[in-house]
């Protein structure tokens, strides 16, 4: 990762079923990171048992790096940035959604003085976007900086933000 990790979000136990054990970062420089938990797992401990075999010969080691390659370029990762419609600054907020279809949407938020509301479920399998014209499901523009938010487990689709004004605000999202 380039950006310094941010806020980093897990999905509650009754979303892992459609969501998959996945988790959201929010980075310094823009990016919002989805990862899928297992794959990372896999790799690093792949890398940790190749780096244990190095010193053995020549020809595991030749094998072992581009195995580690291999695994560093196939990670199961969305990078959900500008080109897509995403942040211009640094991200300081990451939550799943819990209106509608629980876990279903990735919230975020941002220096860049707005909200971005993401439907990654589709993506999920395929684990790239089709086109930033299916994954960017709304984007709200404030007039001040957004430090947190959260949404609200409820049929109105609540979303709670709090800006540098330390105000809270409470947004229906239709």
């Amino acid at each position: 990762m380039v950006g310094a990790v941010h806020a980093i979000e897990v999905p509650e136990t009754d979303m892992l079923e459609k969501s998959g054990k996945i988790c959201v970062v929010a980075r310094g420089d823009g990016v919002v990171d989805v990862i899928d938990i297992r794959s990372e797992l896999a790799a690093a401990q792949s890398k940790s048992s190749l780096k244990a075999q190095k010193g053995s010969k020549s020809r595991l080691r030749n094998r072992a790096s581009t195995a580690a390659e291999t695994l560093n370029h196939n990670g199961r990762r969305l990078h959900l940035d500008y080109t897509l419609g995403g942040h211009t600054a640094s991200v300081s907020c990451v939550a799943f959604s819990l209106f509608g279809e629980r876990g279903k949407s990735i919230i975020s938020c941002g220096n860049d003085k707005t909200v971005k509301i993401w439907d990654c479920s589709r993506h999920l399998d395929a684990w790239q976007p089709n086109s930033s014209n299916d994954i960017l499901r709304l984007n709200i523009n404030l007039s001040k900086k957004v430090n947190c938010l959260c949404s609200t487990p409820t049929d109105s689709e609540n979303l709670v933000v709090c800006d540098t004004t330390k105000v809270v605000k409470v947004y229906t999202i239709s």
